[in-house]
């Protein structure tokens, strides 16, 4: 029996060349890796030998005879995979890191923010020798949406933080934390620090609905939702109105059918995670008996990924599709077939009894009701229309009716915002930049010695993993500026820099290593 993936992948592809079977695929490599929400084994090809288990530095990979009843649903998902016919390369060719030419000096870098792309950055720039990264991060924990924005039951997407943990136990890297850049210190201070100042600082608000009432109290964003019950400093007074039978979600990606799943599964699966005391006490107490979920286009337009949605039938709830499923997969995309099937999957579910959630399709919100809170949202039907380019669109039909509710959650997507000292593209809501580098505007000139990588970098789009490849390519852009001379020597060394913190932020926590030595050794043991 082979082993098979089971989750969305961190792209670190250690298991693609543990393998000795070339089985693993799409591989860095090859064009849909970048695109591809997960990974998969070719059950033909694998030998059983665990060496891609042992590689996983997350624990997606499973043997299929230790399968839990909720991942039995990724044996077919990884074997239809490798039914279509698809050109492969022999062998996986690893991507080479960046060299980095120094001299006696280290080359010192300083990464704003704590989140995957930061974490990646850094461990990409300390395969080379003689080279010193420092962390910044406002808040005094770590690791951002790894931490704070991964459902707490997904206790094997959070053990992405273990490989961090790694990265941040290397030699050569230090942090501040509970310092924040533009309050404490400025964009200028730390060039003249560093030879170079990576910003990783995501995509911080949510993209905005732009209908009436949309401000009105009991309208919030899931993403704020998220960060409550995840214990987010900035949220644990946040409160949230769970007396009504229905919720809404305005969007049905990764965090609305997170959120979904939070608001309607038993309170005693929770009470065994790490969920904030505060939120568990809350969901305790919830009156909520369904959450909509809506979705302005179809089921094949779905947002959330395959793994996500496996995950979700494992929850001891009543899923309902409200909208016309598509019977005809020719044509599709692999990833939008699996969804396709999967959402077929819950036509033969057993309903009733148990709490559940509804995905309406081909549903847009018009306007939030209500006078001093919300009581209801105004929806309207819609239907698809391709446009020029043969992309699908919701067209309105002119239908409307009234969904009551005392609670909606926008999750429409998340948007970067400016940061002092830096220049900012508002359309895209990203700071301007060609391959990481910071331009002055889009398409202007190279601002030297400032890059930036994440969704700050080119949106809010990819997965946890996908941020690998993004801080690959920005820190291969930063060593040729360094190799070619382009970068400002610093004004002063690390000590220096760390009176400075000191004196502006006495409440700075600083690091070196993350974890304990004997903790190390067992975690460097694992990956």
């Amino acid at each position: 029996m082979p082993y098979v993936v089971t989750q969305s992948c961190c792209s670190d592809a250690s298991c693609v060349y543990a393998c000795p079977v070339n089985c693993i695929h799409p591989t860095p490599d090859e064009p849909d890796f970048l695109s591809a929400e997960m990974l998969y084994v070719d059950p033909k090809a694998c030998v059983d030998c665990g060496a891609c288990a042992s590689a996983c530095p997350v624990d997606a990979i499973v043997s299929s005879k230790k399968l839990t009843r909720e991942q039995q649903p990724f044996i077919e998902i990884n074997a239809n995979f490798f039914r279509q016919s698809r050109p492969r390369p022999l062998l996986a060719r690893p991507v080479p890191a960046a060299r980095i030419r120094t001299g006696r000096q280290p080359l010192r870098v300083a990464i704003v923010g704590s989140g995957p792309s930061a974490m990646y950055a850094a461990d990409e720039l300390l395969t080379q020798p003689n080279v010193a990264v420092t962390v910044l991060d406002r808040l005094p924990r770590p690791y951002g949406l790894a931490r704070f924005g991964v459902a707490p039951d997904h206790e094997k997407t959070r053990k992405v933080g273990t490989l961090f943990d790694v990265i941040s136990a290397q030699p050569g890297f230090g942090s501040y934390l509970n310092v924040e850049v533009g309050r404490d210190i400025s964009h200028g201070e730390l060039l003249d620090s560093f030879h170079a100042v990576i910003y990783a600082v995501g995509a911080s608000t949510d993209r905005k609905l732009g209908i009436a009432g949309e401000s009105m109290p009991g309208t919030v964003s899931a993403t704020d939702f998220v960060a409550w019950y995840n214990g987010h400093p900035d949220h644990a007074a946040d409160e949230f109105d769970l007396s009504q039978p229905q919720a809404l979600i305005v969007g049905n990606g990764n965090v609305a059918l997170d959120v979904a799943r939070i608001l309607t599964v038993d309170p005693a699966v929770l009470a065994a995670t790490d969920i904030a005391p505060h939120a568990l006490k809350a969901l305790r107490e919830s009156k909520i008996e369904e959450v909509v979920l809506l979705g302005r286009r179809g089921a094949a337009e779905s947002a959330f990924t395959v793994p996500e949605f496996v995950g979700l039938l494992g929850a001891e709830v009543d899923i309902v599709v409200d909208g016309e499923i598509p019977d005809d997969d020719s044509g599709l995309s692999y990833q939008v077939a699996q969804k396709l099937e999967l959402l077929r999957s819950t036509r033969t579910r057993p309903v009733g009894g148990r709490k559940r959630i509804v995905l309406r399709y081909l549903t847009s919100p018009l306007e939030i009701r209500g006078t001093d809170r919300v009581t209801g949202v105004q929806v309207g039907r819609n239907e698809l229309a391709a446009d020029a380019e043969g992309v699908p669109r919701a067209v309105p039909t002119g239908a409307t009716e009234v969904l009551e509710t005392g609670l909606v959650l926008t999750s429409v997507g998340y948007r970067g915002v400016a940061l002092p000292g830096l220049p900012f593209d508002e359309k895209a809501g990203v700071i301007p930049n060609s391959g990481g580098g910071v331009l002055t505007e889009a398409g202007g000139e190279v601002l030297p010695g400032v890059y930036v990588t994440g969704w700050i970098k080119r949106g809010p789009t990819g997965f946890i993993g996908t941020n690998k490849s993004c801080a690959q390519e920005t820190v291969r852009r930063l060593a040729e500026d360094y190799n070619a001379g382009r970068l400002s020597e610093p004004g002063g060394d690390a000590a220096d820099f760390d009176r400075l913190i000191r004196s502006r932020r006495p409440a700075a926590v600083a690091g070196g290593a993350a974890v304990k030595p004997g903790r190390l050794r067992r975690l460097l043991a694992k990956s």
